[in-house]
């Protein structure tokens, strides 16, 4: 069961208007703390700092957003925090952090961002 922050809606319909989806897919939905928490996890307390800083587009059927939380791209693990913002029908959720460790992202100022604590 997933565990992290849900973008606030106005937060991301500006979002959408700003960074039209280039897929048929489009998740723009949560920035991913544990995908596979306890059934009964905690959500993450809100973060106070959350701002979009930079994309990822393979050209190939996925598109993510970049967040900084509290200044930092980097999650614990290692890899990039991140939204996925569009796919492809015949791509998955689960390649986004893989390729973004691969193919790095270009810097792109979204502006802050609110998010709330979420479990899915």
């Amino acid at each position: 069961m997933p565990v992290g922050w849900i973008i606030e809606p106005e937060c991301r319909e500006r979002l959408l208007a700003l960074f039209p989806p280039r897929y048929a897919r489009t998740v723009a939905r949560h920035v991913t703390r544990h995908a596979m928490a306890e059934p009964d996890a905690v959500p993450p307390p809100a973060i106070g700092h959350a701002r979009i800083v930079g994309r990822m587009d393979d050209g190939e059927g996925l598109e993510a957003l970049v967040v900084a939380l509290d200044g930092t791209t980097t999650r614990p693990d290692g890899g990039t925090w991140h939204v996925i913002w569009s796919l492809a029908e015949d791509r998955m959720t689960e390649e986004s952090s893989t390729l973004l460790a691969r193919n790095g992202w270009e810097p792109c100022e979204g502006g802050p961002i609110r998010l709330a604590p979420a479990v899915w």
